[in-house]
């Protein structure tokens, strides 16, 4: 699920206030149950959730459950202040820059890539003129992903590596093409930030951080580059190695996913990014309204119900309506999830070890319609936006 899946901006000298709880807003018993199931069947080292309410006139503003360990060594507590790798929710914030450059008129979403990438995509029937930029986004594009590739059987070989996005791009087109419509690849976020580059002159990684990482204040978020290491405050994060032992992957070189998955974050900037974003702040009405249309995406690679726009995921919920937003992973063991659901409520999920089972997947799952569900009557779901054609 969701495989993975620069300027660093400079850390905040101090810890990050703690999610505000109000007085009069008790914790949620099904949620902390939900956490519990993660930590004790599941053996997920530590789980944390950040329930936000932006209704006007909601009483909880925002609180958080968290459960289990942040760090083995120390014994320190899960809690939802610590920053982690956020995985491939860095293609929302990729995906909103491409989108800000269409409003502008810079890039055309149906053009193909081939207008932006001359001769880049011409390999083993893969072909950059017959491929648009909004294929990319939606993950329509026909392209492998290079992170299927045999040699990404075992990340823990190449956790040190330095990796360039062409390299990676190169690699994917020597693989098979899919055979279904949609079909989830990093591969094409990666040649969306090549796009960016070219008609920007600047890097990726610097656009987003100045259209959107800067002017919503995300002090706790920024591109890692080479740098193995998480700086402030953070989690540790673990993975069962080859082994089978538990092992520390909080070290790693996340240039191997770039603009596709290598963001550093915290649930509260993850929100806050997901609902300016929902709300309008960061793009035009016409540019939100393409980014919602969706198509069906593969359970297989997603999850029954799933929808995909450009850079969203649209999930339904047991309680009605639906979910928008992004989840995340990475090798090393971090898992992230933003979204925004009915009425405004926004959630965001941290954890520092990967499901490693259907049962743990599901459970997770489980967890994130409990947080949006909770004190919401069961109903049907409501439609989905029209499949984009």
């Amino acid at each position: 699920m969701l495989a993975a899946l620069l300027v660093p901006v400079a850390p905040a000298a101090a810890r990050p206030a703690a999610a505000p709880r109000h007085t009069g807003c008790a914790p949620h018993d099904e949620l902390r149950r939900a956490l519990r199931t993660l930590i004790d069947r599941d053996r997920i080292t530590g789980a944390a959730v950040l329930v936000t309410e932006h209704a006007a006139g909601a009483p909880c503003g925002s609180r958080a459950e968290t459960a289990g360990t942040a760090d083995l060594r120390t014994g320190r507590a899960m809690n939802a202040t610590d920053r982690l790798r956020a995985g491939s929710v860095t293609k929302t914030f990729t995906a909103t820059v491409v989108l800000q450059l269409a409003a502008e008129h810079r890039i055309v979403l149906d053009a193909p890539v081939d207008r932006y990438l001359p001769g880049l995509i011409r390999r083993n029937g893969h072909d950059g003129r017959r491929i648009t930029v909004r294929q990319l986004l939606q993950h329509t594009s026909g392209l492998p992903d290079y992170l299927d590739a045999p040699e990404w059987e075992h990340p823990e070989s190449v956790r040190y590596r330095h990796f360039e996005p062409r390299e990676l791009v190169a690699r994917a087109l020597d693989l098979p093409r899919p055979t279904s419509r949609w079909h989830y690849a990093t591969t094409n976020y990666l040649l969306a930030g090549l796009i960016i580059r070219e008609v920007t002159g600047h890097s990726p990684e610097k656009e987003v951080t100045r259209r959107v990482i800067r002017p919503l204040g995300l002090r706790d978020t920024y591109w890692p580059g080479d740098d193995t290491r998480l700086h402030g405050p953070h989690s540790h994060s673990y993975f069962t190695a080859e082994d089978g032992r538990l092992t520390d992957g909080t070290a790693w070189n996340t240039t191997f996913g770039g603009v596709g998955g290598a963001l550093v974050s915290t649930p509260a900037d993850l929100t806050r990014f997901v609902t300016a974003l929902l709300d309008g702040r960061l793009l035009p009405a016409e540019q939100l309204a393409a980014m919602r249309r969706t198509v069906a995406a593969d359970p297989d690679r997603l999850w029954p119900g799933a929808r995909y726009g450009l850079g969203l995921i649209a999930s339904p919920l047991r309680c009605g309506g639906q979910w928008w937003g992004h989840a995340g992973t990475v090798p090393g063991g971090h898992r992230a999830l933003t979204a925004v659901g009915p009425g405004g409520r926004a959630v965001a999920v941290a954890l520092n070890k990967v499901p490693d089972s259907l049962q743990a997947e599901q459970d997770f799952l489980a967890t994130v319609e409990t947080a949006f569900c909770a004190g919401r009557p069961s109903r049907g779901t409501e439609p989905t936006e029209g499949e984009h054609q």
